[in-house]
């Protein structure tokens, strides 16, 4: 799988992922991958309609064998829940109660300063077509609800658990900021390179009668090296772009590196005549 790395540490904590009354294993193996991108590790189903285990779901999840390894069925929503401290669930639509509605961002927060001071934790997702009832809803602490377009609220399973899962993880970095890798530090290009530069494409350029007419050469050299010097080159893409100008002028499309050139061809004389020498 593109973007996975057994060398490197597998993040698997967090919030338990409820899924109740889930029906295709597809699904399943779809949220078992999106919590795993965002290093939860703990699902639980609640009596999922196909059964449990599901080749359809490990197929699904893509190589996030240890979520869908450790995943635990339940006969009830009630015995799901029994052993956390604190429950979100989530909806799309409107509910009338006395819950506090919470932004996934707060959501998350909230999550994961519970999981810091020791607490349980879980997110119940409902079914692919109805979702929770309020029956459901009314064994969560608080709700979640996703800032989705009012006309078409219509999340499947797998983008409702990663939406959560991804405010989950950023509640884990340093800052909004921070990635998860950086660009190579490169050095950037000196002027005397810069120059060489200017002095390769010119030359090159006005060898093939580019600066025409000759009145107006000055112009056109100052815009060429205004275009030259706005990226901010480093020293290794002078070096790329000399190189291709070397490449320009020295190849044709007929005549392309690699093969001899037509003049040299000419001018060789044969093998023999010069091993007599």
């Amino acid at each position: 799988m593109a973007g996975t790395n057994s060398e490197r540490e597998l993040i698997a904590e967090g919030p338990a992922i409820i899924l109740v009354h889930p029906q295709l294993g597809e699904n399943i193996g779809m949220v078992a991958r999106a919590m795993a991108n965002f290093g939860l590790a703990e699902l639980r189903l609640v009596n999922p309609r196909d059964g449990w285990p599901s080749e359809k779901a490990i197929s699904a999840a893509s190589k996030a064998d240890h979520v869908i390894t450790a995943t635990k069925v339940y006969p009830s929503l009630e015995a799901a829940v029994a052993d956390l401290n604190f429950v979100y669930a989530t909806t799309a639509r409107d509910r009338y109660g006395y819950k506090e509605v919470r932004s996934p961002v707060v959501a998350a927060e909230t999550l994961r300063a519970r999981f810091r001071a020791g607490e349980k934790t879980g997110i119940l997702f409902g079914r692919e077509r109805t979702g929770l009832t309020n029956e459901e809803i009314a064994l969560a602490d608080e709700l979640v609800t996703f800032p989705v377009n009012p006309a078409f609220a219509s999340l499947n399973l797998a983008q409702a658990v990663l939406l959560m899962s991804y405010e989950w993880m950023k509640t884990g970095v340093g800052s909004p900021e921070e990635t998860a890798f950086s660009a190579l530090p490169q050095r950037p290009a000196k002027k005397d390179e810069l120059q060489g530069l200017f002095d390769h494409v010119e030359e090159a350029l006005d060898a093939r009668g580019y600066f025409r007419p000759a009145a107006k050469k000055p112009k056109l050299i100052e815009n060429l090296r205004s275009a030259l010097t706005r990226p901010s080159f480093t020293g290794s893409e002078i070096q790329v772009l000399r190189g291709i100008v070397s490449c320009l002028d020295r190849f044709t499309r007929e005549a392309p590196r690699g093969t001899p050139a037509p003049n040299r061809t000419r001018n060789r004389r044969p093998k023999a005549e010069r091993d007599d020498e």
